[in-house]
């Protein structure tokens, strides 16, 4: 996620370079083909590239509409998760009370691992997304839960059983009551629901169609731009025509940039900052020595 106000003029350019060359390059050897050749038989009316020019307007804007809502309901899918974490946290480490045969180290070893286990529950689900096999969620889980959810394709999911199992044993043995263990597993439902929210969208793939025509509805207004103007500005509507398919090139990237919000890219949800300060935050709960760093900015400009 890019968090500068200000975008530095170097990767705008790393960004968009290619793309320009090849719009100067289409609006030359438009501008080259009606020189030599179109002029000669007929002129573009004007009226074609503004009609096509606002068609495009809107449907660039439906497009990067649809996109920002994918991206925003990510977010706030992640923001819910965040939120939910540290109310799991606290509930952990607060609700269960010692009986005669759990109690002092014993008990508060459990509580520590059942939070460290939703930590691995965050990063499994990461790596679903990202589509990475990193393995970080194992050093949040010992061998016999590991053993467990080794054959399991939805690890994330495992680990919520795993913490359900835990929820039934701990009522079991008097550590939490009825409605306690209900508060407790409403907040695995809100996770299993907030997975399952993430999972659909990384998983609906965004219309191919809309990025097809898209892109080939504005090379045909470049095109059409450049032949409209030639008459009246000569060579010139190389540049005005490479100026004008710069815009809404650019603008239509904008929207693609952000269509996939859990790919690991600067415009992208920043998961691993994300999982990275619930587990923060997690850890000091509990006390633990051994805090991570926070995850830092790249270059000042984002966080992935």
């Amino acid at each position: 996620m890019i968090i500068t106000q200000n975008i530095r003029l170097g990767r705008i350019v790393r960004g968009t370079w290619k793309n320009t060359i090849m719009i100067a390059f289409t609006c030359s050897m438009t501008y080259f083909l009606y020189w030599y050749f179109i002029q000669y038989h007929f002129e573009m009316p004007a009226i074609v590239p503004t009609i096509l020019g606002t068609a495009l307007a809107f449907f660039i804007g439906f497009n990067n509409n649809q996109a920002y809502d994918r991206w925003w309901e990510a977010r706030k899918v992640w923001g819910v998760l965040v939120n939910s974490s540290r109310t799991w946290a606290r509930n952990i480490i607060l609700l269960p009370t010692a009986t005669e045969q759990i109690k002092g180290q014993h008990l508060q070893l459990m509580k520590e691992y059942t939070v460290k286990r939703h930590i691995a529950f965050l990063y499994a689900l990461k790596e679903k997304l990202r589509g990475s096999s990193t393995g970080e969620y194992k050093k949040y889980l010992i061998q016999s839960d590991l053993d467990i959810i080794k054959g399991e394709s939805n690890k994330h999911n495992a680990i919520l059983s795993l913490q359900t199992m835990e929820l039934k044993s701990w009522r079991r043995d008097g550590l939490i009551d009825g409605f306690e263990f209900l508060e407790l597993n409403a907040e695995i439902t809100r996770f299993c629901d907030e997975m399952g929210k993430s999972e659909r969208i990384k998983n609906t793939v965004f219309p191919t169609t809309y990025n097809y025509y898209t892109k080939m509805f504005i090379w045909l207004f470049n095109i059409a731009f450049t032949l409209a103007v030639a008459p009246t500005v000569g060579w010139r509507a190389i540049i005005f025509g490479t100026i004008v398919g710069y815009v809404f090139h650019t603008i239509h990237f904008i929207g693609q940039a952000i269509i996939n919000p859990f790919e690991p890219i600067p415009t992208g949800i920043p998961l691993d900052q994300i999982t990275r300060t619930i587990e923060i935050n997690l850890l000091e709960m509990i006390r633990e020595e051994h805090i991570p760093a926070p995850v830092s900015p790249i270059n000042d400009e984002y966080v992935m």
